[in-house]
């Protein structure tokens, strides 16, 4: 049924219960009306306390703003990166703020050496540099005990970790806290040579890891050149190394042999595991030897070197735990080490390569060195090493050597020191091999070099050093002759270095003053040297006398505020003394200009100041005993030279009179024993026994000086002039009766001697000689006999007396002899003279 129109629009009419909404595509829907607003709004309450950046509020922070105590716990963060910044951010936060570092210090040390045994190498590397530039540094001013002790138990665990390089970086932290604190080698020696030993038997990561290999071994090198060691007893006192701190300080040295027995136990299970290690290199010098595989070589054979020194100082000293050399270890040296000398390459290599190769040569020839002090090795093998030894100091050696200067400057002056070693040891012509090598090379080497002072050394140890200075030399003209070439070189060396190298010309200073001490100087070596102290060389003789002694004040100064050695000081005075040139040498002027010109009563007033000095110096008795041995060296050495030129018929007039004490000289030198010495004197023995044969000497001497007049008074002025030079000799007297006693008894054989000598040759001069002699020797015996205190003395030996008047007497009969005259008459009136004392001494 059709709908009718009606009812259509009825239902257009009726209301729409849910409007359908067109939505467009892309946009958001609105949220339905009923939902419920959850959101919660409201204000922040601001608390200044609860802020993080107010609790840092004057602290101090890294870079990133953290904290010390912020970067400990960084630390042990799980993640290697972590650990690694914290690291990098204390050392940024300790040099900005080092006073963080101080006052942390253990509690730092105590976190951070949890990260030693670190799985991640970054981050042992970074702790490492830490501890180096930073950290250990910081508390160098500190005692560094404590905090190297927290370190230590941490380093020898790393040491045994399962990780290769894990140990081989712990022996790396180890040379580093001896570095800064030497004393902890020696309170853990057993066990780190141990650990030492332990990882060179793993020799699989020879060739793997020499890097590392090479820094675990420099850290040996370091802890064994702690060690004393035969070297240092062979060098002078000034040479010794400052980084021994061991024999600079004495309350180290029984640390040292606590630990002795222990040391040396662990050192000859040591050595060998040493040179079987350096074998396992051996293959590589058929090849290239590459730099990493050198200094591995290199630190083996030097800590091979310093582990028999230090066994061979044991022995040296005596020591009662030093047991003698081992037979096993100087076979395994000689059998595995030494045959293989010299290393030389298969094939032509670079200059670098063979330099590398000398210096390992080198290191060899210094293990040999010590090792034959104790064994005697076999002459081949002997010949080889002075073969490269001369071949060296010629700029050569076996394997073609093209060296630049550096090098080759550093060869020669490690081998240099054991030149005078050598020449002791060999004979015939390979002295004369090795004197003519070690000269050329002292003459062509640059006067700045460390070659010239190596060379400077060892000739002061040739010459001065040995004992016996020239009698040693009386039946080998040929070291003589050398000895003589060196010191003639050096004024011109010292000119040559002028005062642009200082530390060299001090140490030809210092050797021109030990040679001076001993008489070795010579007046055209003189005349060299004015070029050097003054360019005014015609007034450098007339020093003003305000000058000279305002020049002993301010030196007497410097020395009493402890910047002058006591023995430079004394030798010093002793020199000015000796050494002063007084003039004219006649003591009575025969013209007006001698007397005003004469500078003798400066050189008295300059021996009364130089007593003054030494007076004051301290402990007269210690003072005493110093001069005593520098004084006798200075004269005896004269007479040892003299009776070499003798032995060996040199004309040596000139070098008598330029090395013989004047009369005012030696006066001072005696004035300068007496005012230190004591009644009874503090003179040993021997040095009154040498001081008997220069006493007698010196008073004739001073008798050849004066006219004879036996009633002159002591009160004119040749009397009072006589005196002052006999004054020393009359208190040596009272305060030794055995020293005249000796005195006597040398005049008495001087006269024996002089007529011995009148049976050969020309017998008028020597005739002349003795008679001015006997004059001499009567006219000293009544001087001695007016003198109150030695009259009293002189009685007692009248017995010496009667030997020189039988002794004269003697003389004068001999009728084989023609005897002028004159001669005669002097004789006889000597005799006459002498009876007077010998009647008054029996009265």
């Amino acid at each position: 049924m059709a709908k009718t129109k009606g009812s259509s629009k009825k239902q257009q009419k009726r209301g729409i219960d849910f409007k359908k909404i067109k939505r467009k595509i892309g946009r958001k829907l609105p949220p339905p009306k009923n939902t419920t607003n959850t959101e919660i709004k409201s204000k922040a309450i601001v608390l200044p306390e609860q802020s993080v950046a107010s609790e840092k509020a004057g602290l101090a922070v890294s870079k990133k703003g953290l904290t010390l105590k912020e970067l400990l716990q960084h630390t042990s963060h799980h993640n290697a990166k972590v650990r690694k910044d914290a690291l990098m951010g204390m050392k940024d936060l300790f040099l900005n703020h080092p006073e963080e570092l101080k006052l942390h210090r253990y509690a730092v040390i105590e976190k951070l050496r949890e990260r030693i045994s670190d799985d991640e190498k970054t981050v042992r590397e970074n702790l490492y540099q830490l501890l180096k530039s930073v950290i250990l540094p910081g508390c160098k001013e500190d005692n560094q005990g404590p905090v190297i002790s927290l370190m230590m138990a941490y380093i020898f665990n790393a040491m045994t970790h399962l990780a290769i390089d894990v140990r081989l970086m712990a022996f790396k932290f180890f040379d580093l806290a001896v570095e800064y604190h030497p004393p902890s080698f020696f309170s853990y020696a057993e066990k780190i040579l141990q650990n030492y030993e332990d990882i060179l038997r793993k020799n699989q990561f020879y060739l793997e890891d020499k890097v590392k290999l090479k820094n675990a071994l420099a850290g040996l090198v370091r802890c064994l050149l702690l060690l004393p060691s035969s070297k240092e007893v062979n060098l002078p006192a000034k040479n010794i190394p400052e980084k021994k701190i061991l024999q600079a300080f004495e309350p180290d040295v029984p640390t040292v042999f606590a630990e002795y027995s222990v040391i040396i136990k662990k050192l000859k299970d040591l050595v060998p595991v040493l040179v079987n290690c350096f074998q396992d290199f051996l293959p590589v010098l058929h090849d290239s030897l590459d730099a990493q595989s050198f200094d591995c070589m290199l630190n083996i054979l030097r800590s091979i070197d310093l582990a028999v020194a230090f066994f061979i100082h044991g022995i040296q000293q005596g020591h009662p735990e030093s047991p003698p050399l081992d037979q096993s270890i100087s076979s395994v040296l000689l059998k595995k080490l030494l045959v293989v000398f010299p290393l030389s390459p298969m094939h032509h290599l670079s200059e670098k390569d063979d330099d590398r190769y000398v210096i390992l040569n080198i290191v060899i020839t210094e293990i040999f060195m010590h090792l034959s002090e104790w064994i005697c090795p076999p002459a081949v093998l002997f010949e080889k090493f002075l073969t490269f030894v001369e071949y060296v100091l010629l700029e050569k050696s076996c394997s073609n050597v093209r060296s630049n200067k550096a090098v080759r400057e550093k060869q020669m002056s490690t081998l240099i020191p054991f030149i005078p070693k050598l020449v002791s040891r060999v004979i015939g012509n390979w002295k004369n091999r090795l004197l003519q090598a070690f000269t050329k090379t002292f003459q062509d080497c640059s006067p700045e070099s460390s070659v010239k002072l190596a060379c400077l050394a060892a000739i002061e140890e040739m010459i001065i050093s040995q004992e016996d200075l020239l009698c040693t030399d009386v039946n080998d003209s040929g070291l003589f002759d050398y000895k003589i070439t060196w010191i003639r070189e050096l004024p011109m060396l010292l000119i040559l270095l002028g005062d642009r190298h200082p530390s060299s010309s001090k140490v030809v200073l210092h050797l021109l003053l030990r040679l001076g001490q001993r008489s070795l100087l010579y007046d055209d070596m003189q005349g060299l040297l004015k070029e050097f102290y003054s360019t005014d060389q015609d007034k450098g003789h007339e020093l003003d006398p305000f000058m000279l002694f305002r020049i002993i004040e301010v030196l007497h100064s410097t020395y009493k505020a402890g910047h002058i050695q006591i023995s430079d000081f004394i030798s010093f005075l002793i020199t000015l003394a000796s050494r002063f040139k007084v003039f004219p040498e006649n003591i009575f002027p025969a013209t007006e200009r001698d007397i005003k010109t004469s500078n003798r009563a400066t050189f008295k007033s300059l021996t009364s100041v130089v007593c003054a000095c030494l007076s004051q110096m301290g402990d007269n008795s210690l003072i005493f005993a110093i001069l005593e041995k520098v004084i006798l060296e200075q004269i005896v050495s004269w007479l040892t030279f003299m009776q070499f030129c003798y032995l060996h018929r040199w004309s040596c007039f000139w070098a008598s009179e330029s090395l013989k004490p004047f009369l005012d000289n030696s006066c001072a030198m005696l004035r300068m024993l007496i005012a230190l010495d004591s009644k009874p004197t503090r003179l040993s023995e021997q040095s009154i026994c040498s001081l008997s044969n220069v006493l007698s000497a010196y008073l004739i001497d001073v008798a050849h000086c004066f006219p004879e007049d036996d009633d002159e008074s002591m009160s004119s002025i040749h009397g009072q002039t006589r005196r002052y030079y006999l004054l020393p000799s009359f208190i040596l007297f009272d305060r030794s009766h055995k020293l005249l006693n000796l005195v006597l008894n040398v005049m008495g054989s001087s006269i024996n001697g002089r007529s011995f000598s009148l049976l050969s040759g020309d017998h008028i001069c020597y005739a002349k000689g003795s008679s001015s002699i006997i004059n001499a020797i009567v006219s000293v015996l009544l001087w001695l006999q007016r003198e109150a205190k030695v009259q009293q003395i002189l009685y007692l030996y009248k017995e010496e007396i009667d030997h020189i008047s039988r002794s004269i007497c003697s003389l004068q009969s001999l009728e084989e002899i023609n005897v002028p005259i004159e001669e005669r008459h002097i004789i006889k009136r000597a005799i006459d003279r002498l009876k007077t004392l010998t009647s008054s001494l029996y009265q």
